[in-house]
């Protein structure tokens, strides 16, 4: 049975400014069919309309909403994931080149090859002064850095040998947010 029409608001608060064409973190919504619109007399309401809509095309209006929630919050605080470097056989050096952008993994397991791993665009990476071992990747889009973060672990991912033994391996050990001071 299809409804007829289903929409969800989303809040937008006053130090964020909401364009419909043209912003910092855009996504590109063209594959969807919905109505998005922007309400009130300082248009600081988005909302999102699907008209004749199944289950699961009705489950879209709550992503998009969810989608423009995380892009707020993304744009007001910076996200941040830490990843601690875990050796018990040989010690991983890791290498941040390109201001942030590259990262570079040697002596995994005693192997000769070098990792190199691309961050996403926007996402940067530095090794923690505070803590021995820890990586921090920061950037304003959650999505791209928890992907930058997901392909740092891939990359130390142990093959052919038992993982109880060897639990070597580079993974995330915190995620948050980072407050922004005034600019």
């Amino acid at each position: 049975m299809k409804t007829i029409l289903s929409n969800q608001t989303v809040g937008i608060p006053e130090n964020a400014d909401i364009t419909l064409k043209g912003h910092t973190q855009q996504r590109d919504y063209n594959h969807i069919n919905v109505d998005l619109s922007l309400l009130g007399k300082k248009k600081k309401r988005l909302r999102v309309d699907r008209w004749w809509g199944n289950g699961k095309e009705l489950a879209t209006v709550c992503i998009i909403c969810s989608h423009g929630q995380n892009m707020i919050k993304g744009v007001a605080l910076a996200s941040n994931h830490k990843m601690r470097c875990v050796h018990a056989h040989f010690s991983i050096n890791v290498i941040i080149q390109e201001n942030g952008s590259l990262v570079e993994i040697r002596n995994f397991l005693g192997e000769k090859y070098i990792c190199r791993i691309q961050m996403r665009s926007g996402v940067a990476c530095s090794v923690s002064q505070a803590q021995k071992d820890e990586l921090i990747l920061e950037g304003y889009d959650i999505e791209l850095v928890s992907n930058s973060a997901a392909l740092v672990q891939q990359a130390t991912t142990v093959k052919n040998k038992d993982i109880r033994t060897f639990g070597d391996g580079i993974n995330v050990s915190e995620k948050g947010t980072v407050q922004q001071g005034d600019e």
